[in-house]
């Protein structure tokens, strides 16, 4: 005859078990996909007030615009003053808008030239996250975001190349983008 176990025994198994099965779905989730969140976001500050747009926000984002290339890449619309992060199979994983300088690259290919963790803008706003792709007029063009948040204010007749957007999605674009990662550009 088999001797039976007490059911404090049963209970530390069971518990056990159930942690474990627990604990090998956090492991395999967190190397799964992720989602993200591509909503538009209202402006991250006061400032931003005078950008954000007076329309209502739907729930679906924005759809990646046409012919903006194929593989892993940044697209950027200069006209619906948007950013979409496409992954390696051609799917927008992100999307979210942006606060663009007086200065816009013309629809094209470009690549990351440079980027800089951060340092001072030409508009004298501190700036983190800065990846350069192009020049227009002598004037460089790059994605970035202000270290507070902010978004930039009115230009006052300088020309300005920075490409500003909230902070949450400069680190993501950060994290996307290294030097040589394809820029397009759309009207």
């Amino acid at each position: 005859m088999a001797a039976r176990l007490p059911s404090w025994a049963w209970v530390t198994g069971l518990t056990a078990g159930a942690t474990a099965a627990v604990v090998a779905l956090a492991v395999q989730a967190n190397h799964g996909p992720h989602p993200t969140a591509a909503v538009a976001k209202p402006g991250p500050s006061a400032s931003a007030g005078a950008h954000a747009s007076a329309t209502p926000h739907s729930s679906a984002p924005p759809a990646l615009p046409g012919g903006s290339g194929e593989g892993r890449r940044i697209v950027y619309s200069v006209g619906a003053k948007r950013v979409w992060l496409v992954d390696a199979t051609g799917r927008a994983a992100r999307t979210f808008p942006v606060w663009p300088g007086t200065v816009s690259p013309q629809p094209g290919r470009y690549s990351v030239t440079l980027r800089i963790q951060s340092l001072k803008g030409s508009d004298g706003v501190e700036i983190e996250h800065v990846m350069y792709f192009t020049k227009v007029d002598g004037v460089n063009v790059a994605f970035s975001n202000a270290l507070d948040g902010a978004s930039p204010p009115p230009a006052d007749g300088k020309k300005l190349g920075g490409i500003r957007m909230d902070k949450g999605d400069g680190t993501a674009l950060w994290s996307f983008g290294d030097q040589g990662t394809a820029v397009t550009v759309v009207s």
